[in-house]
Formats: structure tokens, C-alpha cells, sequence
């Protein structure tokens, strides 16, 4: 049996071979029984070939039956043929009285005619050897019944020799069919047994390691049927639900670090606001020009607060399916001109070079302006984080085939290479150094997430390059209509 045999592929060779051993066993059943009927049919052609052996004799006895018991010649000439042919012969009346004897050592004068006669060949014999077999002896003239002629052959003369092989070899090969099958048929247990029963058991017992929450047992099996099939797929299964469920325990983990961070984050800026607040009320604040300024540093972090917020909300909506994408035809133009001209302004407050595009095509473009302006928004943002006063920001708009690119690139530190698989990760934040770098790279970690998702949702994509210490460069596209 080969290992790797498939159930189905050895089921149909078992069941070929089960099949061909019922048919050679039919077959032997169905020609012993013919021999058998052979038999029955040899029976009436052995007394025919016994009659035509005793012919002349009958002939004799026909023709000369009345001077059988009183003519010596015609007695020797039966005798005669009898030496002649093996055969002896008995004539007797019809009253029984015996008129001829060709064994002149038996000395019989009557026999009974009710017992004594045999007509078929199986009541008439004596013994293994011997038969004895009457024909009635007809008168020619009268065409009645004269009297009896009773023969006795060897059963060599009245039975032909058969060899035995002709039933002996059906038999054997009968039998030896027959235990053939229950060969198969203890195969076929051993096989369900080994390669399916088992099989099964150890799936469950891996089964209801899985249910307990372990994920660490291999489900292995040795060969590749149908079982091994299934093994083959529970064992992806199991890698699929070990993997969902370490990703499900990095977002827990990821999401307590976010509601950690986002108190501290919102903390700051209103302990903050808090204290002008109670500096302006205990009149600190000498002229109107500090009252402004106060209100200026309130104000950024209000700023900040409201963008961690929208962040949090939009984050919550696309884990619900609720992020609203309501896009419209649009000219391109003067929706970049609004979103990118406010935050240029920023971004040079912040002591960052920013260099606008050159152009913008103004093609239709499918869109919902406050979603790209929120992408837009989110990557300058992310740009400034890795940025320092002197370098730059430069925003470029290009259409190339049947979509619209915008590229943000910046001068600034870039991204570290072990962080650029992940970085529209949600919760991802990257590694960073201590002191004002640090502080600089705290976040949500959403805001490239949800990027993502809105233009994708627009039907585009994102990607980005980075080069640690040389900057990083991001490209969105949008469809034209």
C-alpha cells in the first residue's frame, strides 16, 4: 500500500478487487452446478451407449426368442457375445422363470420381477463396481412384451472416467476468492481504522486545545490523502486564529496605551489652559497684550485637544463602518487652493520652509473635500513631527493617466527602517529618541490609519519612501471622473 494513496483512489482499487473475486466465485458456484447438470444429462446418454453395446444380443433375443431356453447353438452364440463384450446377461419370462445365464457359477431358476428389475442406472447398482440394467425383450411379431434381459456391466463400461481436476480446480479457486474477500475486508477495517478513525480523534483532541485557548500544538500528520487534506487546512486555520488572536491582544494592549497616552495628552494642554485661566482671573496679566498672548497659548491647545479628538472619533467610526465618504464631482483647483493656503500658514509659524505647488490641474475629480483635506491635514502634520526649523515641506500635484497625485515630501529625520512595514498601522507611533524628540513623536497613532482608509474609500491608494535623515515622501492618488 503506498503511504500517500488517496482514501478514494484506494477504495475504488479495494472495491475492484472485491468485485472481481465475487464475480470468480460466481462464476465456480455457477459452473459446479452445471457440471452437476451435466450429470443428469450423462445418466440418459450412458444408457443409451449401454443399449447400443447390448444391441446384437437384444436382436438375438427378439428374433430367436422361443427356441432361446431349448437351442444349444443360439445359447452359445449369446455366450459367446457376452465373453465378448464383458457383459453377463440374464433372460427371464415374464412369470420370472430364467430361461438363459451367461455366469453359469449363479445358479438362478427364478427371480422376482418386482425387485429385480432395474430400468435406470442409478437403481440398478449392485455396487461401486457392478450395475445390473433390464430391457424388455419385445416379440417382432406381437410387438408385446416377451420377457426381461437383465445385463450386468462393470461401471467402466457403463460410467466414463472424469477427471477430477474439472470440479477440483473451480473449488479451489473458489475458496481461495472467498478468503481473498476476507482479506479485503480486514484491509479495508485496518485502513478506516489507521487513516481515518485516528486521524479524526487527534483532530478533535487539537480541536479542543484550540477551544481551551491553546494555540502552540502543531496538528502533524504523515501523509497527503484526504485527511492529510484536512490536517492541511486545520493547521492554516489554527496559524489564522493564533495570529488574530496575538494581533486581537496587540490591539488591547494598543488601545489601553492610547487611552493611557490620550489622558496624559489631553491632561497637558488643560492643566495648561486651566492655569492661564486662573492667571487672567487673578489678574496677572498687566495689559491686554498678555491677555491675547494667554489666549493664543490657549487657543493652540485647544487646538491640539480638538485634533486628538477628531482623530479618536474618526479612528471609532471606521471600526464601527461609520466614516461618511460623501464624494462629488469637483474641479480640483480651487479645492486644493482652500485646503492647502491655511495650512501653509502654519507651517511656516512653525519655522518650516513650505513650498506650494508650482501648478494644480484643475480636472474633475470625484471627492469629498472636508475627507482629502482631512488626509492632507494629517500627513503635513506627520511631516512635522520629523522636522525641524530650516527644513521643508513641499507639496506637488501632477496628473498622470487617468488619476490625480499629490505628493507631500519633507527635508526632515525620516523613517526608521524597522517602523516602515507598519507605519498605517493603527496605534503605531514609531520609535523615538528622548527629550523634545520624544515628546515630538507623541500621538494616537491613527492619523495614517485613517489616511488610508479615506483614500481608499475614494478609490486610490497611498504609499510612501523614506530615507532616515534625508526625509520622507508620501503619494496619494484620486481617480479623475
Amino acid at each position: 500500500m503506498e503511504n500517500n494513496m488517496y482514501v478514494s483512489r484506494w477504495l475504488k482499487k479495494w472495491i475492484w478487487a472485491v468485485c472481481l473475486c465475487l464475480v470468480i466465485v460466481i462464476g465456480c458456484g455457477a459452473y459446479i452446478i452445471w457440471i452437476g447438470k451435466e450429470d443428469n444429462v450423462q445418466t440418459n446418454y450412458v444408457i443409451n451407449q449401454v443399449r447400443i453395446k447390448v444391441n446384437e444380443m437384444m436382436l438375438s433375443l427378439e428374433e430367436n426368442h422361443k427356441a432361446i431356453a431349448t437351442d444349444t447353438t443360439l445359447r452359445q452364440n449369446l455366450l459367446k457375445m457376452s465373453e465378448s463384450s464383458g457383459v453377463s446377461i440374464l433372460i427371464a419370462q415374464l412369470d420370472g422363470k430364467v430361461i438363459f445365464n451367461s455366469a453359469p457359477e449363479t445358479k438362478i431358476e427364478t427371480i422376482d420381477v418386482r425387485t429385480s428389475l432395474h430400468y435406470d442406472l442409478y437403481d440398478s447398482k449392485v455396487d461401486k463396481d457392478l450395475f445390473k440394467i433390464a430391457f424388455p425383450v419385445i416379440s417382432p411379431e406381437t410387438q408385446t412384451q416377451i420377457g426381461n434381459a437383465i445385463f450386468t456391466l462393470p461401471a467402466a463400461l457403463v460410467i466414463p472416467k472424469q477427471s477430477h481436476q474439472t470440479i477440483l480446480f473451480p473449488l479451489f479457486l473458489m475458496v481461495t476468492c472467498l478468503l481473498l474477500v476476507f482479506i479485503l475486508l480486514w484491509f479495508l477495517r485496518r485502513k478506516i481504522n489507521n487513516d481515518t478513525i485516528r486521524p479524526i480523534h487527534k483532530l478533535k483532541y487539537y480541536s479542543e486545545a484550540i477551544l481551551k485557548g491553546d494555540y502552540e500544538h502543531k496538528a502533524e500528520y504523515g501523509r497527503m490523502d484526504e485527511i492529510g487534506e484536512v490536517y492541511a487546512m486545520f493547521e492554516q486555520m489554527r496559524l489564522e486564529i493564533m495570529h488574530l488572536n496575538k494581533r486581537r491582544d496587540e490591539q488591547d494592549k494598543a488601545q489601553k496605551e492610547l487611552v493611557s497616552n490620550l489622558s496624559h495628552e489631553l491632561k497637558t494642554p488643560l492643566t495648561t489652559i486651566n492655569a492661564y485661566l486662573e492667571a487672567i482671573r487673578a489678574g496677572i496679566c498687566p495689559d491686554m497684550d498678555s491677555v491675547m498672548e494667554y489666549i493664543q497659548v490657549m487657543q493652540t491647545n485647544t487646538h491640539k485637544m480638538t485634533v486628538l479628538l477628531d482623530d479618536l472619533l474618526l479612528h471609532a467610526l471606521k471600526e464601527l463602518g461609520q466614516i461618511s465618504v460623501h464624494r462629488t464631482e469637483q474641479y480640483s483647483k480651487e479645492i486644493l487652493l482652500q485646503i492647502l493656503k491655511p495650512m501653509g500658514h502654519n507651517v511656516r509659524t512653525a519655522g518650516i520652509t513650505f513650498i506650494e505647488p508650482a501648478e494644480i490641474p484643475n480636472v474633475l475629480i470625484n471627492v469629498d473635500a472636508n475627507r482629502l483635506e482631512q488626509v492632507i491635514s494629517n500627513l503635513i502634520a506627520n511631516a512635522l513631527k520629523h522636522t525641524s526649523p530650516g527644513d521643508s515641506i513641499r507639496i506637488s500635484i501632477e496628473q498622470e493617466l487617468e488619476q490625480l497625485i499629490i505628493t507631500i515630501a519633507d527635508t526632515g529625520k525620516g523613517i526608521l527602517p524597522q517602523d516602515m512595514p507598519f507605519i498605517f498601522e493603527r496605534y503605531f507611533k514609531g520609535h523615538a529618541g528622548g527629550g523634545a524628540a520624544k515628546a515630538k513623536n507623541e500621538g494616537s497613532g491613527l492619523g495614517l490609519c485613517i489616511c488610508k482608509y479615506i483614500i481608499e474609500a475614494h478609490k486610490g491608494s497611498i504609499s510612501f519612501k523614506s530615507t532616515p535623515g534625508q526625509g520622507t515622501t508620501f503619494y496619494f492618488s484620486i481617480p479623475l471622473c
